[in-house]
């Protein structure tokens, strides 16, 4: 299954691949095999376009998605690809329908596209300059096929919280995020931001690869403020995914 994904020119293929020939335990075999279904839902274009997307099947649609190469958030990550696999292979435990969803970073979009076809109402948010991208994608991708029309606003971590996102108001059961943390100097601006969108039956669930020791700092900060739960880990692309919930409130 490796091999016949293996032209596929995603970078987390690139990483199995330079995996290949070492000694591999069960966990590694459960591992590979687990990522490889994921990354078969990617595919590339048989047909060059004057825009160039990356094709990926979730929720039995094909979701094409145009991406970047100047922009972290303008391109699909496979922390994203986690995420999405997550939702459509659990949609009983964590059930979208109508469900009222916010992602933070949703960057090029498809996990929020994702969800929308899953039945959410979903709020994809990101930096001002990327919601051009953003928009496109969820438009292009949801049209007609989704109960509830998404909506893509700005949200610049740490910013103005309260006139855009009003805590009276939140009523969010699901916030959505994928490789949110890296190496840039907002940290405590998105820890901030997931404490403000969060009222007492929020489930937040985040897919993080982890890079730096940076990574493994913000996790024991969030700790502080949320019960968090591993619900999966992909040792061979360093990514956990993770489920939690206010401590505070939730101990109420």
């Amino acid at each position: 299954m490796i091999k016949k994904i293996s032209k596929y020119s995603h970078p987390v293929i690139h990483h199995l691949m330079d995996t290949e020939g070492k000694e591999e335990t069960r966990g590694d075999q459960d591992d590979k095999q687990a990522v490889a279904e994921i990354m078969a839902r990617c595919f590339t274009p048989t047909l060059i376009t004057n825009i160039p997307w990356e094709g990926f099947r979730f929720v039995g649609h094909e979701i094409r998605i145009a991406e970047a190469t100047d922009c972290y958030g303008a391109v699909v990550w496979p922390s994203a690809l986690v995420l999405c696999y997550f939702l459509e292979t659990n949609a009983k435990q964590y059930n979208m329908v109508d469900r009222n969803v916010i992602e933070i970073g949703a960057g090029t979009g498809l996990v929020s596209t994702v969800a929308s076809l899953l039945g959410a109402s979903v709020t994809a948010t990101d930096l001002p300059e990327l919601l051009g991208n953003l928009q496109y994608n969820i438009s292009r991708n949801t049209k007609m096929k989704c109960k509830h029309l998404p909506q893509v606003t700005e949200l610049s971590w740490g910013v103005a919280l309260e006139k855009k996102f009003p805590r009276s108001s939140n009523d969010f059961d699901y916030i959505l995020a994928a490789d949110v943390v890296y190496a840039h100097p907002f940290l405590e601006e998105l820890l901030v931001t997931f404490d403000h969108l969060c009222k007492e039956t929020t489930i937040i669930l985040w897919a993080m690869k982890f890079r730096l020791e940076k990574e493994n700092k913000f996790v024991d900060r969030f700790k502080e403020l949320f019960d968090l739960e591993e619900l999966s880990s992909f040792p061979s692309l360093d990514i956990k995914l993770y489920k939690a919930m206010k401590k505070n409130q939730r101990s109420a």
